[in-house]
């Protein structure tokens, strides 16, 4: 028997999610949305490519939650998205009214499911969701790391002209321009060291746009970015249904590590079955820590304005 995932939001990050994991064939999928007609079309569609694909996968749309039950996974894409001129804290209170929602509904459907939070601002609709649901840290993770070292890695790969298979680098903190942390002093390309390869300048400059890719899409397109966000949510989909326990950048409920506590921070960790089975605490610079515990301080000024 297949594993279930459900998606909650059938737009272009929900949709593409759900191409992805047709493809992968490992998973049936139920892709929910409040709009009539949206899921269904999209789940027909996708169905349809099926036999070009080789995929046996069963994709579900619907507008009623009781098609969710009793999934494994639960991906939150469903909020409002970010806009030109519209910072991640602007959305906060739209999305937390969304989030909160959605959160207590899967668990209401699926009470053993582990949830990934995607909906933006992630780290602080992490904080929403653990307060609707009361889930344990194992049970409930945010993307953002994924897709801000993604970003990270194609930077690199492309200032020296290498594979980015061969890029190792990851974005820890969090999930905003100002309080991301890419990684320095563990960045490794063909396990050389990147302060070998680049010097401080050409790293910096590196860092700036990884801290900025976000908003230069947004610039670019209108809205926020759809693949990658959803080939890096799926990863973490991978890892945990197949008990790949990879150690992947995401955001963890922190109970003591990096001297922070009750906060959602982008960290690394061990995915697997379990959902989040282990946070892999790294030795970082002074200035690289500094960056972690501002991330944690300003998610928890960001959810004393979320409105309850």
């Amino acid at each position: 028997m297949r594993k279930k995932v459900t998606i909650v939001g059938a737009g272009a990050t929900g949709g593409s999610m759900a191409h992805i994991l047709q493809e992968k064939g490992y998973c049936d999928i139920v892709l929910l949305d409040v709009i009539e007609g949206l899921p269904q079309g999209k789940a027909l569609d996708l169905a349809h490519a099926g036999p070009l694909v080789g995929s046996d996968a069963r994709i579900t749309g619907t507008n009623d939650w009781k098609d969710t039950a009793g999934s494994d996974v639960v991906v939150i894409t469903s909020g409002s998205p970010r806009k030109p001129g519209m910072s991640r804290e602007d959305l906060v209170n739209i999305n937390a009214n969304i989030v909160r929602e959605v959160a207590q509904k899967a668990v209401q459907h699926s009470p053993d499911t582990i949830i990934v939070e995607f909906a933006n601002p992630m780290d602080a609709m992490c904080h929403v969701a653990k307060q609707a649901t009361n889930l344990p840290r194992n049970r409930l993770v945010g993307q953002g790391g994924m897709l801000d070292s993604t970003r990270y890695r194609t930077f690199i790969a492309w200032e020296l002209g290498v594979s980015v298979k061969d890029v190792a680098a990851y974005v820890l903190g969090g999930h905003t321009d100002a309080t991301m942390v890419p990684i320095v002093s563990h960045a490794l390309v063909g396990s050389v060291p990147l302060r070998q390869l680049l010097p401080k300048e050409r790293i910096d400059a590196i860092v700036d746009r990884t801290r900025k890719a976000g908003t230069e899409i947004v610039g670019l397109l209108g809205t926020s970015a759809w693949y990658s966000p959803a080939w890096g949510t799926v990863e973490m989909v991978d890892s945990i249904l197949l008990d790949r326990k990879r150690i992947l950048p995401c955001a963890v409920w922190l109970e003591g590590e990096y001297g922070i506590r009750s906060a959602f921070v982008g960290v690394l960790a061990q995915l697997g079955a379990g959902g989040v089975e282990k946070v892999i605490e790294v030795e970082l610079e002074p200035d690289e820590l500094a960056g972690l515990r501002k991330a944690a301080d300003a998610v928890l000024e960001l959810i004393s304005l979320v409105k309850t």
